[in-house]
């Protein structure tokens, strides 16, 4: 270098004015576990793919599991940050394990009861006395109770088989069980493997006055000190939310080729049909007005009553709503 460009060099210095190739900034890494169904983790991976996430300046650390039950076990025993799950976030955040913030959609139709005719179920009032297989503590399990209930069949008239859905889906394919309480996709296998099923009732004739609702949960040591991460978390879900919402062809086309190729796109739209997702901006009013609240207290209502827990904590406190209001404009 000759004096020239010395002086030069050092005056730009001195000015401000040298550029030097930008520094990556780092991602902030979240610990985020789902169930593979349409109904939760359908905004994670658009959003993954979209770059949603990625460009709140987020690196989600995904991890898949079977139930919401497992989940929060995973939750509550420190291996993971938040979670994605359905119905059962009504349930351990009413027993002080995890802070609900973010709520996905409304699973109108996902739970559904499926009957064999060939065992002489042809009505509810066939079930009485016979054995009725799904996994208790699960969107299915609050769904039958209420379906039960409304057709006048009191839950204690049937015996309820506790299994993981894959094991109460194997055992009604097979004839062990004459009727099975499932979510979506897990209908699509049995409709295929039992022609003669009949699918005797879903979650959509009891909605809009009650519904089943899935979202996101925080553990409680990470929520209050990380609520920044957690607003970019919501930024990130909005987008990609919104963009399924206005674009929901596109996006389940997507969905199944990226995430679900072993799900032919009917099964996946069928399934994406039995929800209900709202723009960003309309969960703001049910988050405002107490809808979500309601939906959430009456779930947690039947957990809790069939746990025999009185003493518990209410939708209106595990529930914070203003994080979401705050971040959506």
């Amino acid at each position: 270098m000759d004096r020239r460009q010395f002086l030069t060099t050092t005056a730009g210095l001195a000015l401000g004015t040298f550029t030097a190739p930008a520094i990556a900034q780092a991602k902030t890494k979240v610990r985020v576990g789902y169930l593979h169904t349409v109904a939760v983790d359908g905004q994670i991976w658009t959003g993954m793919d979209r770059g949603s996430f990625e460009k709140q300046g987020l690196d989600l650390e995904l991890r898949q599991f079977n139930t919401g039950l497992e989940i929060f076990q995973a939750l509550i025993g420190g291996s993971l940050d938040v979670l994605a799950t359905g119905a059962v976030l009504s349930n351990f955040p009413a027993r002080g394990q995890g802070k609900v913030f973010l709520i996905n959609d409304i699973e109108v139709a996902t739970a559904q009861l499926w009957v064999r005719g060939d065992q002489g179920i042809k009505s509810f009032e066939d079930l009485k006395g016979k054995r009725i297989a799904t996994a208790t503590g699960t969107t299915a399990h609050v769904f039958l109770d209420t379906t039960l209930r409304a057709n006048k069949v009191d839950p204690k008239e049937v015996e309820l088989v506790n299994q993981t859905m894959p094991a109460a889906v194997t055992a009604f394919i097979s004839g062990a069980v004459p009727a099975v309480a499932l979510w979506v996709p897990f209908n699509v296998t049995v409709r295929d493997k039992v022609p003669g099923a009949v699918k005797l009732a879903d979650a959509s004739a009891f909605y809009p006055k009650a519904a089943i609702i899935g979202g996101w949960a925080a553990a409680n040591d990470y929520y209050e000190p990380n609520k920044e991460t957690l607003a970019k978390l919501i930024r990130g879900w909005a987008d990609a939310n919104d963009y399924i919402v206005a674009n929901s062809t596109e996006a389940m086309e997507k969905l199944q080729k990226g995430h679900y190729s072993q799900t032919p796109l009917a099964d996946i739209n069928e399934s994406f049909g039995a929800q209900k997702m709202f723009t960003s901006k309309d969960w703001k009013r049910m988050y405002s007005d107490g809808t979500v609240t309601n939906w959430l207290q009456q779930s947690t209502d039947f957990f809790m009553a069939n746990a025999g827990i009185k003493d518990f904590t209410p939708a209106s406190k595990y529930f914070d709503s203003s994080l979401y209001l705050k971040t959506i404009a």
